[in-house]
C-alpha cells in the first residue's frame, strides 16, 4: 500500500506529520513517501521516502495558489493509494485527486476558520466574511473526503456533524523522545522554559514582562512571527533575564527542558485556543516539567485534574510571575507536579496509544 503525505504550509520535519504519522505508518509495513517544499530531494527518514516540490517566490496569495500547485502535481505523480494531507489551502488539490478516484485524508490541526479570527495580517473588517467563507468550503470539501482526521476532540465534534468518518488523532508525545535523566534540584537552574512559536497570542510579552517580576531566567526557544516582534520585545524590562535560543532541534529541546523548573504555556483566550490541546502542553508533563498554563476550562481540566502545574490568568503578568516565583520557591512541590505529569503521559497521553487509532483508520481504508 502506498501513501503519500504532502504538505504546503508546514516543515517537513513537523513532529505530528513526519516524526509521529509518516514513521508510524512506515514502521507499520507501508510505503510512505512525504512531498514538501523544504524536503530534500530522493532522501528517506524514518523508512519515509521524501520529495521536494518546488516553492514559488511571493507572499501568502503565491504560496496559495503556485505553491499549492507544485505540491499537488508532485503528488500525484507519485500514484499513491491514499493520500493525506494537513494544510487547509491544499483543499482544491485535494478535491483534485478526489476527482480522480484517490482515496483522501484531510488531518485538521486547528479549527480554521476560528482561528482566522486572529489573524492579524487580515483586515480586522474582513475576518468574519473570510472565516464564513472558509468554514463553507471546509464543510463541502469534508463531505468529498475518504476521511477526517483531528486532531483534538473539540475539533472532532464539528465535523461528526458533517461526516460519519472522522476520527481524532490526539497529538500527545512520543514516549521518552523528551524525557531526561534523573537531576537533582539543586542541579536545576532557577528558569522557566517557552519553547514554540514566538507571537504576541501565544504570551511572549507577558511571558517576558512577568519573568522580569521574579528570580528566573527564561529560557526562550523558537522563532519570532512576525519577526519584527523581536525588536518590540527586547526593549521590555524583563528581556534581561531572557535567553534567547533561537530554533531548537529536538535533542536541544530535551536539554533545555531538563535545565528549567517549569513549562509555560500561555496562549491568549482567542477563539482556536480555549479548547485546543497544544502538543507544548504534554511534551512539558513527557520531561516532568510542571506546567504554569492558561487557566482555560479543559485546560484546567488536565493540569489541576492531574496535579502537575499551575493555571493562571494568561493576559495578567503579576499571575504570572507569583506561578514563576511560587514554583522556584517550592522545589520539592513542582518535583511532585513533573512526575503527575509524566505519570499522566505514560498512562494516557502518548502516541504510543494514538498510534493505533491512525493505524485503524489506514486499515479501514484498505478495506
Amino acid at each position: 500500500m502506498k501513501i503519500c503525505h504532502f504538505i504546503s504550509v508546514h516543515p517537513y520535519r513537523d513532529t505530528r506529520i513526519l516524526l509521529k504519522e509518516c514513521s508510524t505508518l512506515a514502521a507499520e509495513g507501508y510505503e510512505v513517501h512525504l512531498v514538501a517544499p523544504d524536503a530534500p530531494e530522493n532522501e528517506i527518514e524514518n523508512g519515509v521516502f521524501l520529495h521536494s516540490s518546488p516553492r514559488s517566490e511571493g507572499g501568502r496569495l503565491t504560496r496559495m495558489t503556485k505553491t499549492m500547485w507544485n505540491v499537488f502535481q508532485k503528488a500525484k505523480s507519485l500514484n499513491a493509494d491514499i493520500y493525506h494531507f494537513h494544510d487547509p489551502e491544499l483543499i482544491p488539490a485535494a478535491l483534485l485527486l478526489r476527482r480522480s478516484g484517490k482515496k483522501v485524508i484531510y488531518d485538521v490541526h486547528e479549527d480554521v476558520p476560528r482561528d482566522i479570527l486572529t489573524k492579524s495580517w487580515i483586515p480586522a473588517p474582513l475576518r468574519m466574511l473570510i472565516s464564513k467563507s472558509f468554514e463553507v468550503l471546509e464543510n463541502y470539501a469534508s463531505k468529498k473526503m475518504s476521511y477526517i482526521i483531528t486532531a483534538t476532540p473539540f475539533i472532532k465534534m464539528r465535523f461528526q456533524r458533517l461526516v460519519p468518518h472522522v476520527e481524532v488523532v490526539n497529538n500527545y508525545p512520543i514516549l521518552h523522545e523528551l524525557e531526561v535523566p534523573e537531576i537533582d534540584l539543586q542541579q536545576k537552574e532557577s528558569a522557566v522554559t517557552y519553547v514554540g512559536s514566538i507571537t504576541k497570542i501565544r504570551g511572549i510579552t507577558e511571558m517576558v514582562e512577568a519573568a522580569g517580576k521574579t528570580d528566573a531566567k527564561l529560557l526562550l526557544g523558537g522563532k519570532f512571527s512576525p519577526q519584527e516582534l523581536r525588536e518590540e520585545i527586547i526593549k521590555l524590562a524583563g528581556w534581561s533575564q531572557v535567553e534567547e535560543l533561537g530554533q531548537l532541534d529536538r535533542k536541544t529541546v530535551a536539554e533545555t527542558f531538563a535545565r528549567a523548573m517549569a513549562g509555560l504555556i500561555l496562549l491568549h483566550p482567542a477563539p482556536n485556543h480555549i479548547d485546543a490541546q497544544p502538543n507544548k502542553m504534554f511534551e512539558y508533563m513527557s520531561a516532568k516539567l510542571p506546567l504554569i498554563g492558561s487557566d482555560f476550562p479543559l485546560w484546567k481540566e488536565i493540569i489541576e485534574g492531574n496535579s502537575c502545574g499551575l493555571c493562571v490568568d494568561p493576559l495578567s503578568k503579576d499571575d504570572i510571575a507569583q506561578a514563576i516565583q511560587y514554583i522556584l520557591d517550592h522545589p520539592e512541590e513542582a518535583n511532585a507536579m513533573g512526575e503527575n505529569g509524566y505519570q499522566a503521559v505514560l498512562n494516557k497521553y502518548n502516541w504510543e496509544v494514538e498510534s493505533k487509532v491512525l493505524i485503524s483508520v489506514y486499515k479501514e481504508l484498505e478495506a
